[in-house]
C-alpha cells in the first residue's frame, strides 16, 4: 500500500499527542495515512509492551489509520545507526510515504530527538539508488519522500508552520485517551508518571490553543521543516 503521509514515532502515543489532529484532518480530505511506531514504550512508568499494542491499535481505529506498525526497537536504548536506518529504509521504501511528519528535532525525552534524527537520516538514504534493501527477498526500489516535516511535543519550540485542526480535537482527544494505561485515571493503581496527570492533559489543551490562536483559530497543531518551504500563489497562504 502507498500512503500519502508517514507518521514516524520513538514511542506509542507521540503521534496522538503531538499530531492526531493533522492526521484526521487528512484522513477526513482522503489521503492515507498510517503511523509506524519505533518502540513499543516498555520502558514507561505505567502499563505494559503487550498493553500499549492493544492501544495503539485502539487509536488507529479512532483515527481510521491505514497501516499502524511497530518496528520493536529498543525504548530508550535505540541508536541513530546504520542497523535502525536500513531498517526504517525498508518500510519507507515499502510504504513510498509522499510526507513524512517525524518526531521533534529535540525535547524533553531524548527519544523524541534521536527517533526526529534517525527519520531525517533514513528519508535521505531511501532515495540513494546504491543502498540496496530487499522485502520478502524482492529487491526494493529507492524512494525519497518529498518533504519531512518535525511535529512539536512537550518542549516548545516555534512552528514554521501550523495547522488548523479544530474541527478534528475531539477526535485527537479520543485517540490519545486510547492509551488508557498512560493518562489520568482517578482510579488507576499504577504509579504516577509525568503524562499521567489530569494536569497534563490540560497542558495538550492549552498546547492546542496556543498554536490556534497563532493562525486565528481555535486549535492548532505545530511543525518545523527541515528546508524552506515555496509557494507559486501567495494567495495560498493562509
Amino acid at each position: 500500500m502507498k500512503l500519502d503521509i508517514l507518521v514516524i514515532a520513538a514511542h506509542p502515543d507521540d503521534s496522538e499527542l503531538a499530531c492526531s489532529g493533522t492526521i484526521a484532518s487528512h484522513i477526513d480530505q482522503g489521503y492515507k495515512v498510517g503511523v509506524l511506531d519505533l518502540t513499543k514504550g516498555e520502558m514507561g512508568t505505567r502499563g505494559t509492551p503487550e498493553g500499549r499494542i492493544l492501544e495503539a491499535r485502539n487509536a488507529a481505529e479512532v483515527l481510521g489509520l491505514s497501516i499502524r506498525e511497530n518496528l520493536g526497537f529498543k525504548d530508550v536504548f535505540f541508536k541513530d545507526d546504520y542497523d535502525h536506518q536500513i531498517q526504517l529504509v525498508k518500510y519507507l521504501r515499502k510504504y513510498k510515504p509522499e510526507i513524512v511528519l517525524a518526531n521533534a528535532v529535540s525535547d524533553r525525552h531524548p527519544d523524541h530527538g534521536k527517533g526526529g534524527a534517525l527519520a531525517t537520516k533514513s528519508c535521505f538514504m531511501s532515495g540513494l539508488i546504491k543502498i540496496q534493501t530487499d522485502w520478502n527477498g524482492e529487491i526494493q526500489e529507492p524512494w525519497r519522500p518529498r518533504f519531512v516535516y518535525h511535529y512539536i511535543q512537550n518542549n516548545y519550540i516555534k512552528p514554521d508552520f501550523v495547522v488548523d485542526v479544530t474541527d478534528y480535537w475531539d477526535k485527537k482527544m479520543n485517540s490519545i485517551k486510547a492509551f488508557k494505561s498512560q493518562f489520568y485515571d482517578p482510579e488507576s493503581q499504577e504509579p504516577e508518571s509525568f503524562i499521567s496527570s489530569a494536569e497534563f492533559l490540560d497542558f495538550i489543551e492549552a498546547r492546542g490553543k496556543e498554536f490556534g490562536h497563532s493562525i486565528n483559530v481555535k486549535y492548532g497543531e505545530g511543525f518545523t521543516v527541515e528546508r524552506m518551504i515555496g509557494v507559486s500563489d501567495i494567495f495560498d497562504l493562509k
